[in-house]
Formats: C-alpha cells, sequence, structure tokens
C-alpha cells in the first residue's frame, strides 16, 4: 500500500506565476481531456471521425466555385483545390483553438468548482485535441498535393516545410493567447462569447485563404502593410510556399507573427492568473 502524500496549494504570488513542473505533473490528466475532446464531438454521431475529412472537401468545394469560378479570383497560378485546401486545413486549427480556449473557464465551470489542478491545463488540452485534428486534414491535403504532383501541375514544395513545425508551433501560441485573454474576459462580459464567432469569420476573409496576398498588394496599394499587421496572413503564406511553391515567404514576417504570438502569450497568461483566483464568483 502506497503510502499517503500531502501536497499544500497555495494561492499564486504573482500575476506571472506559471508553475510548469506542476503543469508538468498533470500531464497524464492533459491527455484525458485530449480524449475526451476528440471523442465526445462525435459520440453518437453515424460517420464518427469522418467528419474532419468531409469539412474541408465541402468548404474546398464551395470556395471553389464560388470565388474560384464564379468571382474569378486569382490563385497565383496554383490548382484551385490545392490553393483552397492548404489555407482551409491551416486555417481551421488556428480558428477552432481559438474558439474552444476562449471558451475555457465558462464551458468548464463545473470541474473548475469541484477539484484543484492547474487551470491551464484545459486551454493546453485543447490545443492539442485541435492538433489532432489538423493532422488529419492536413495529411488529406498532402493527399491531394501528391495525386496533382503525380498529374504534372505547376507545384513544386522545398525545402521550406522543414519551417512548418514552427509555423504549427505559432498557430498554436498565437490562438492558446488569444483564447485565453478572451476566456478571462468572458467571465464577466458574456458579450465576448458572441465577439469570438463574429471576429473569427470577419479575421478569416482578412487572411489569404480565399485570395492569394499578391492580390492584396495589388489592390491596396500603398495600403498593403494593412493586410500584413494580421500575424496569420504570414504563416497562411508561408505554408502555401513551402508545400505548394507559390506565395510569399519572409523571415522577417514570420519573426513578427512569433512576436505578436509571445506578447499573446503573456498578457494572456497575466490576465488568466488573475481571473482564476476568483472567477468562480463572476461565472
Amino acid at each position: 500500500m502506497k503510502p499517503i502524500t500531502e501536497e499544500l496549494i497555495s494561492p499564486k504570488k504573482n500575476l506571472f506565476d506559471v508553475n510548469l513542473k506542476e503543469i508538468w505533473r498533470y500531464r497524464d490528466l492533459i491527455l484525458l481531456f485530449v480524449k475526451r475532446d476528440f471523442v465526445a464531438i462525435y459520440k453518437q454521431t453515424v460517420l464518427g471521425p469522418l467528419w474532419f475529412v468531409i469539412q474541408p472537401i465541402f468548404t474546398t468545394i464551395i470556395f471553389t466555385v464560388i470565388f474560384g469560378q464564379l468571382a474569378s479570383i486569382p490563385t497565383d497560378g496554383l490548382p484551385q483545390v490545392l490553393f483552397y485546401m492548404c489555407g482551409i486545413s491551416t486555417w481551421n486549427y488556428f480558428s477552432e483553438c481559438f474558439t474552444k480556449t476562449s471558451n475555457t473557464f465558462v464551458s468548464n465551470a463545473n470541474i473548475f468548482g469541484k477539484v484543484y489542478f492547474p487551470r491551464l491545463v484545459l486551454p493546453i488540452s485543447t490545443v492539442i485535441s485541435c492538433l489532432l485534428k489538423f493532422f488529419i486534414q492536413f495529411s488529406l491535403f498532402l493527399i491531394f498535393l501528391i495525386y496533382y504532383i503525380y498529374m504534372g501541375a505547376n507545384v513544386t514544395p522545398n525545402t521550406h516545410v522543414l519551417v512548418f513545425p514552427f509555423i504549427i508551433l505559432i498557430m498554436a501560441g498565437l490562438a492558446l493567447g488569444l483564447g485565453i485573454i478572451i476566456s478571462s474576459l468572458t467571465t464577466k462580459y458574456r458579450d465576448f462569447q458572441f465577439l469570438v464567432v463574429f471576429g473569427v469569420q470577419l479575421l478569416m476573409y482578412a487572411t489569404p485563404i480565399v485570395y492569394p496576398l499578391s492580390l492584396a498588394k495589388e489592390k491596396l496599394g500603398d495600403y498593403y502593410w494593412i493586410a500584413k499587421l494580421n500575424p496569420m496572413s504570414s504563416i497562411i503564406e508561408a505554408t502555401k510556399y513551402a508545400f505548394l511553391g507559390q506565395g510569399e515567404f519572409s523571415w522577417a514576417h514570420i519573426f513578427y507573427s512569433f512576436s505578436v504570438m509571445l506578447i499573446l502569450l503573456f498578457i494572456g497568461v497575466l490576465v488568466f492568473n488573475k481571473v482564476e483566483q476568483n472567477f468562480m464568483d463572476t461565472v
């Protein structure tokens, strides 16, 4: 029989008090939350995980018909299916991470009120569970990419694909930082729940998913810098450049997105630590 051990739980002494060792000790709980998120969504569905691939396929078809055929928006000479699917798969990961983490406190208030564990465990588990879905969807894109390469399409993957794990890290950090900021504010101001849904839709059209960044440069002229303020713009363009050979890849812009990610994470942890001390009184 294992001896009973005692653990002292003390309040945070400062707003930027992040106990990484404690979070690591709760890694099994993170995996349980990941499994819960992955299984619960499609538990009572007929097609189950097939929805992971159905969603990007149908979205790509709609984008191809509406934006590619009807609106005749250029795709930098790339096959429309690859152009849209690459952007959709990448964007879906960011948007889903952001949407789910922004609802951390409200959707898990019943758990927080019953047992102690590091509160950051939940948004971290959300980022990981969304990553599993992203790998499935992006694998589908890679299958289409291999097919188009075999058919002789003008796509040229290059060595920049080695940077892709770093790009995923930036996306995860952006979604996590922005998500926990909104989640903290939502405990007191529920209006942010509606703002997130509306804001994600607007941000998608401000990101070069249905159009290339070169088109924004052509149309905006001297105001082109506005499009580059969106940290996801360089992420999407770098992904397209790495896997399709067309787009814009700039280490300066990648570093800008990375810097924004660090700032959002810093602010997010500050606000998160402040709110979690008494959020049960307001949630």
